[in-house]
């Protein structure tokens, strides 16, 4: 019984085994009867299987296969190794790459993948849209119409020897690097011909001089004109602090201007109220500091110096002079600001001393001006606030002493005297077309002689700038200031100036410039009252950063109601202005 049994299960274990093969060998019939053959590959089948000519293992162009067609390019021995390519790379233990890069920060915009929506890039007016990066995996471009050269296995657009040759600049800043974001846009350059400056040290220095050359038909401001060719040489300096904290900004701008002729001593049988020589120079600086103590707290000084002479037509001006007398303003401000989170508080001292030169008569005799030097101290404060995004009301208060050197004039009167002012304005800015400060207030001054009157007035203050359109921009300003005279039983002068200027670029390279000028002289305790109207155009030719051509054409009118004080004046000038 047992031998049997024993030989049956024998047989079935047998039989098990022997199925998967017989089941194997019937399916790779089959897919073989039903695949479609190349025929340029692969010779007739016989009996449903590949022999060893039709073979796709078989080495193309063997000359081995009696069938083989010697008509065939593939047969040919001669192109079979240099024109087939070779088999593809095997992808097992490869790490996949794919076209697109992946989700997470591979783009400004958009969604990533967590589905959060990315801020869109803003662009500067006109400037191009950049084209988004190649995400990992996209192939590096290649010279177009570069031979192909093979080095083992692998193909170059071009030799390695002259890869370096073809490229104008590095990978990385060319933007050619895979995965690599895109680079900062540089700030578009406003002004394509302005001066551009040297770095010493820590200090961007930027330094100009105009020289100009023309005729002005009544240099002197006389009431009959006389006229004279003049020259001016007007240097310019500036240096501005490039630090993280801290900051010194020092704005340096003078001038001189030279007349041919010499005016006249007597003019309608009297002395001539105007020097022979009228030459003048004019010097105005200041050296502005910042010291940051903290986030919130600054200390702030500033240091000034003003050079230059009394305007022509003042009744300053002492008759039978040779030159005008030369007078030099130097002070200084120390003070702090003080932020608390919206408000800020700003207060100084103050410190001036005013002197001038001795007058030189046409007889060669001289006359002492020191009844006109005096020094004067004070104090201002400023406070504002916050309001909103580009709106800062203030108010602003001011007072002072000035004491001269001498208790009496040439004319026996006292003029120390103690004065300010308050204001109250604001300062804005809309959309950057609209900036600047405006402000309104009251100015008064009193004197320790009794018969000189309270010198007072409406202060106006205002420093607008509207730009228009990008080619136009239209400033206004307006000041207020109280200046001493030497006149008899006059207190001071109340002097209001308003300016208005448009600028239009017709060009980048030709700028246009109208300009109109209209104050007011009240003398306070005295009949005269005096008026100036100037109307300016300027027409500015940029060659290049450095050179620039300036046209000027100006006529200057003072009105006056006392007699033989008015005058009137035509102003031509040509220059060249050099700048770096």
């Amino acid at each position: 019984m047992e031998g049997p049994a024993r030989g049956r299960r024998r047989r079935v274990i047998a039989l098990r085994a022997v199925l998967p093969c017989l089941a194997l060998i019937a399916f790779a019939g089959s897919s073989a009867e039903a695949q479609t053959l190349t025929p340029d590959l692969f010779r007739p089948q016989r009996d449903g299987f590949l022999t060893a000519q039709n073979s796709p293992l078989r080495k193309i162009g063997d000359k081995s296969d009696p069938t083989a067609d010697p008509t065939d390019p593939a047969n040919d021995p001669k192109l079979r190794d240099k024109d087939v390519a070779p088999p593809a790379p095997s992808r097992i233990g490869q790490i996949p790459t794919y076209g697109l890069p992946a989700a997470n920060g591979a783009a400004g915009s958009g969604f990533d993948s967590l589905n959060r929506t990315r801020k869109k890039p803003k662009f500067y007016p006109g400037q191009a849209k950049p084209k988004p990066p190649p995400g990992p995996g996209t192939p590096a471009l290649s010279t177009p119409a570069a031979p192909l050269v093979s080095i083992g296995r692998e193909r170059l657009a071009v030799p390695p020897s002259e890869t370096a040759n073809k490229l104008p600049i590095p990978p990385a800043m060319a933007g050619t690097v895979v995965g690599q974001p895109p680079r900062k846009r540089l700030l578009i350059d406003n002004d394509p011909f302005g001066a551009v400056g040297d770095y010493v040290g820590g200090f961007l220095v930027k330094s100009a001089v105009e020289l100009s050359g023309g005729y002005d038909t009544n240099p002197a401001r006389l009431p009959e004109p006389h006229g004279s060719p003049f020259y001016v040489v007007a240097p310019e300096f500036l240096a501005v602090s490039d630090w993280e904290r801290h900051a010194v900004v020092a704005d340096l701008r003078g001038s001189f201007t030279g007349y041919g002729n010499q005016m006249p001593q007597i003019v309608d049988g009297a002395v001539s109220p105007a020097p022979t020589d009228v030459d003048r120079p004019n010097f105005i600086g200041h050296v502005d500091g910042r010291l940051d103590v903290s986030h919130d707290l600054r200390l702030t000084a500033q240091t000034r110096l003003l050079v230059t002479t009394d305007n022509p037509g003042s009744p300053n001006i002492q008759a039978g002079l040779a030159r005008y007398p030369i007078y030099t303003t130097l002070g200084g401000t120390f003070g702090f600001d003080q932020n608390f989170n919206r408000l800020e508080i700003a207060a100084g001292g103050t410190v001036d001393r005013t002197a001038y030169q001795q007058s030189k008569l046409t007889d060669g005799a001289f006359f002492s001006n020191d009844d006109r030097d005096f020094n004067q101290y004070g104090g201002i404060g400023r406070v504002s606030y916050d309001l909103l995004p580009g709106v800062k009301p203030f108010g602003e208060i001011e007072g002072d002493t000035r004491v001269h050197d001498l208790q009496f004039d040439r004319s026996g009167f006292q003029r120390d005297s103690n004065g300010g002012y308050a204001k109250a304005g604001t300062s804005f800015e809309f959309s950057r077309l609209l900036t600047g400060e405006i402000s309104i207030g009251y100015a008064a001054r009193n004197y320790i002689d009794p018969r000189l009157e309270r010198l007072q007035g409406l202060l106006t203050s205002a420093s607008l700038i509207w730009n228009a359109t990008p080619l136009t921009t239209a400033r206004f300003f307006s000041d207020t200031q109280i200046a001493e005279t030497t006149l008899p039983l006059t207190s001071g002068v109340l002097v209001h100036t308003y300016t208005f200027e448009v600028d239009h670029d017709f060009r980048r390279w030709l700028t246009g410039i109208g300009r109109f000028t209209f104050g007011t002289l009240d003398y306070q305790g005295n009949v005269r009252r005096d008026k100036t109207y100037s109307l300016e155009g300027d027409l500015i030719y940029k060659m290049t950063r450095n050179l620039w051509l300036k046209g000027t054409l100006r006529r200057d009118i003072l009105d006056s109601n006392v007699p033989l004080s008015s005058s009137a004046s035509t102003v031509v000038m040509l220059g060249v202005r050099l700048q770096n």
